[in-house]
């Protein structure tokens, strides 16, 4: 519900924003029949501009998700109605009737001014991080400065202060109304000031520049008249060039993160074994595994490997997470059984030293379910120990699939004293084992239902005579039919054994 609201939200101040420049656009054509407001022609000119760049700059950041947007979303819709509102005063100021609308119009632009700046401020904080005495300092005089700056713009009811009616009924600005220019220029330094300071990047002072320079400019061109639409114009290039460049900075940030996510993928792949291995010395087994992650490293991981002349270790593991955290643990978990299985004598004693190794200084309370499996192949014998993981499918030649449901332990990292047991069974020629994770059986479609334990077996049976890679590729194009287009959650890994017949 609050993910629509968000969503809905968005495109509301698309709708808001982009409606906004068409009424402004429309606004400004009285401008060249009226010669009352010949004058006000050029500011006309940059309130639509400037409301088309809102509508634009809008609709490139909707979808866009990270730090600040949600203020600069805000921060261009109030943008697009100050351009409104000026809008309609440079048209109420050439029309002495209605004078009065013009007053009131300008006192709620400046109000508007002062929560812009706000947003711009909030805006750069979050997306910047920056902190420090500065930041506090900061957080402790722009309230002070808009406080003051909101009572002199209230003032103005009851006492002309910045602006006022003449005699004659016209709005006019008074003499003071500079406080509003340095009130503006020293929150724009101020907020330079402190991008500058955060991270120190180059771009980010060139940003800021932008920022400090353009309104101080137009200060000197307009005569400091603070409101008139070229310092709105101005500002708001300083918003487009800040978002420029702050996406251009976070695009640099994300493709290096995404390289060293690629690295870490294929040093991740790299660790497991070999697609099609073939083990000297066992040529009545074939070992096969697939391991597709749902994010560029996964917490899933499988292994197969000889342990002597006769005995052969195979496993599967699906770590709590995702991501990289899952990913790091993962490789501990499987360096770990892989040390203990070539030095410990059975499987309950591999997860038995393996879980009290993983429950040492696990502070962020990581765990893996896993299932390890050491046949033997001179007598077929398949010793196993099972850590809160899926139950293996078996297929035994000329048989219905059936679940390998004993010894079923606590998971991995689970509590540090947990002693597992293991099971045997006596595997025959022409058997098949298959191992999974969950993101087999939970894949989900468009209308969430789950892939299932029934539907796997279904394609084990049809599959019964082909290889084993051919196994589990008719098992993933089968997860992906069923999926039809619904984003994997899970990483989806398998390994299958197959006995050959002789």
């Amino acid at each position: 519900m609050i993910k629509k609201l968000k969503a809905n939200a968005a495109i509301f101040g698309l709708i808001f924003t982009i409606a906004l420049a068409v009424f402004i656009i429309a606004l400004s054509v009285p401008f060249f029949a009226d010669a009352r407001l010949k004058d006000y022609l050029f500011d006309a000119g940059v309130d639509s501009v400037g409301a088309l760049f809102c509508a634009a700059l809008f609709f490139g950041c909707m979808k866009q998700n990270g730090n600040g947007i949600d203020f600069l979303r805000g921060l261009i819709v109030l943008v697009s109605a100050c351009f409104a509102i000026n809008e309609a005063i440079y048209y109420t100021a050439g029309v002495p009737e209605r004078s009065t609308i013009c007053f009131v119009l300008c006192l709620v632009s400046k109000l508007l001014d002062l929560v812009m700046i706000f947003l711009f401020y909030s805006y750069v904080k979050v997306t910047l991080g920056f902190g420090g005495k500065l930041a506090r300092l900061a957080e402790k005089i722009i309230p002070i400065l808009m406080a003051l700056e909101t009572l002199v713009l209230l003032s103005n009811i009851f006492y002309p202060t910045t602006f006022y009616l003449d005699d004659a009924g016209m709005f006019r600005t008074s003499s003071v109304s500079f406080l509003e220019d340095i009130f503006l220029a020293v929150t724009s330094v101020l907020t330079a000031i402190l991008i500058i300071l955060s991270h120190n990047p180059r771009n980010q002072k060139a940003a800021a520049l932008t920022f400090i320079l353009f309104p101080l400019i137009e200060y000197t061109l307009m005569r400091g008249q603070f409101g008139n639409a070229a310092q709105y114009g101005m500002v708001l290039m300083s918003l487009i060039i800040m978002y420029c460049v702050i996406f251009i900075d976070k695009s640099k940030t994300l493709a290096s993160t995404q390289t060293d996510l690629r690295i870490a993928s294929k040093i991740q792949a790299d660790a497991l074994p070999s697609v099609t291995p073939e083990f000297e010395g066992f040529p009545e087994l074939i070992l096969r595994g697939s391991m597709n992650t749902a994010k560029e490293v996964g917490g899933d991981f499988y292994d197969y490997f000889p342990i002597d002349e006769n005995r052969i270790c195979f496993l599967i593991a699906d770590v709590s997470g995702k991501g990289t955290p899952a990913a790091l643990f993962m490789m501990t978990a499987k360096t770990m059984i892989k040390d203990y299985a070539l030095t410990k004598g059975t499987t309950s004693e591999i997860f038995t030293a393996v879980n009290a190794r993983l429950c040492e200084n696990n502070d962020e309370g990581m765990f893996a379910t896993a299932w390890i499996g050491i046949l033997d192949v001179r007598t077929m014998t398949l010793q196993f120990t099972n850590a809160g993981h899926n139950y293996p499918v078996l297929q035994r030649k000329g048989q219905a699939c059936e679940l390998i449901e004993k010894v079923h332990g606590l998971f991995l990292a689970g509590m540090e004293f947990t002693r597992y047991k293991q099971g045997e069974i006596t595997l025959e020629p022409g058997d098949r084992l298959l191992l999974y994770t969950d993101g087999v059986t939970e894949a989900h479609n468009r209308e969430k239902a789950l892939y299932g334990i029934d539907r796997l077996e279904k394609i084990l049976e049809n599959t019964k005579d082909a290889p084993g890679e051919k196994v589990l590729e008719s098992i993933l194009a089968d997860i992906n039919a069923f999926a039809d287009g619904a984003p994997q959650f899970d990483d989806i890994t398998m390994v299958v054994l197959t006995i050959k017949e002789q």
